[in-house]
């Protein structure tokens, strides 16, 4: 039977019509969470419906269109990764995830996701991967995000849900193009001969360092109408930091105030919207009470009416202070 580790006593399994009356549990358990984003938990409210859904994907993998596994947590079903649409003639496949609020914090859909991407691209030869996506699913866009996909754009209205259309944003990672890999804790021992993580102690500030980088980037989304939260970079920073743009003749260097205020109007005036940041990739060291990061990033956005991606370098210096990792200096260029 297929069984693949995720770590943290998780486990990836295929989830099979037999797994009917652990699934109907954990969908129970689940659906105040998932219910938003994955509608066919609507259909599973008994034993029977429960059964119909799980026998439904069984039927689609035998004719090779979709697949279905769910993430056990200690023995618990917590979750699932899914192919939700698999077409191996046109090399293009969609993935889609849940997670009940029990399986939170480990960040399983990500290694299992990790897992689907590259059997499809390295085993089965698919050209493209596509991630849909409602606009304000904020964790489910991060996923997309830590697998190296890129926002291509927003269907408007789509879909029906509770009497009101929805938008659904379009995420995708071509097979030519690069794969995160950031460490989780399960790659602590690979990374540890690398001379990234020594100990646990370390590993829990480089999980401290990633959280401070997603609280930046993030600060700056205001895809789907969401208001931007520039004031969480005063939250991840020491209040001496500094952030110096790199990208002209000469540098620039701002203090905490100058760098935001000039991105909080430009972010709710109109001037940029759609606007999401998120890193592909980096290089972390952590040495004690201070650590360094390269970061490779994407973006995109709409800038005064025009659709725009970019990406670029940063280069982040982190120190440990009484009230926990903050950075205190940040320098990015952009391509």
């Amino acid at each position: 039977m297929f069984v693949l580790p995720l770590g943290d006593n998780a486990q990836l399994r295929p989830l099979e019509p037999r797994h009917a009356e652990e699934f109907l549990a954990h969908i129970d358990r689940a659906r105040p969470f998932v219910d938003p984003w994955i509608p066919w938990a609507t259909f599973s409210t008994d034993l029977a419906s429960a059964t119909a859904v799980l026998q439904r994907y069984a039927d689609r993998q035998a004719q090779d269109a979709a697949r279905l596994y769910g993430i056990w947590l200690e023995g618990t079903l917590v979750g699932g990764v899914m192919f939700t649409r698999f077409e191996a003639e046109a090399g293009v496949c969609e993935i889609g995830c849940w997670l009940e609020e029990g399986g939170a914090g480990h960040g399983l859909v990500t290694r299992a996701c990790r897992a689907l991407v590259d059997w499809a691209f390295d085993e089965r030869g698919m050209s493209r991967i596509e991630w849909w996506v409602g606009p304000h699913n904020t964790r489910s866009i991060e996923v997309a995000r830590r697998l190296g996909m890129r926002r291509d754009g927003v269907l408007r209205k789509r879909y029906a849900y509770r009497g009101e259309r929805q938008d659904s944003e379009v995420w995708s990672i071509l097979a030519d193009e690069p794969r995160t890999r950031r460490a989780e804790p399960d790659e602590a021992l690979r990374e540890e001969s690398a001379g990234v993580v020594q100990d646990g102690s370390t590993a829990a500030a480089k999980a401290e360092l990633d959280r401070l980088m997603d609280v930046f980037l993030g600060a700056f989304t205001n895809t789907g109408g969401a208001a931007p939260n520039v004031d969480a970079v005063r939250e991840v920073f020491v209040p001496q930091g500094r952030i110096t743009s790199n990208i002209g003749a000469d540098p620039v260097v701002y203090d905490l105030d100058a760098f935001i205020e000039p991105r909080r109007k430009m972010l709710t005036d109109g001037t940029l919207t759609e606007f999401s940041e998120w890193e592909v990739a980096e290089r972390t060291e952590v040495f004690g009470t201070i650590a360094h990061r390269f970061s490779e990033y994407r973006k995109s956005g709409v800038l005064r009416g025009e659709r725009f991606e970019g990406g670029g370098r940063k280069t982040t210096q982190f120190v440990r202070t009484p009230e926990g990792w903050r950075m205190s200096s940040m320098l990015w260029d952009d391509e």
